[in-house]
């Protein structure tokens, strides 16, 4: 009945995997590889969760 109420998983997903390629995007811009790499490989596994999320 109030299912417009319920947040969206995927939504908060989505966002957390925007905000880390834009971080990521930041430190490449930076001259911090490291850093980027770090953050990529987090959006990456984020990205898998939201993946699974939506074929579920």
């Amino acid at each position: 009945m109030f299912s417009f109420l319920k947040s969206d998983p995927t939504k908060k997903l989505e966002k957390e995997y925007g905000d880390l390629l834009e971080k990521a995007m930041q430190a490449q811009r930076g001259g911090d590889i490291r850093l980027y790499s770090e953050l990529t490989e987090k959006a990456e596994a984020v990205k898998a969760k939201l993946d699974e999320a939506k074929s579920a």
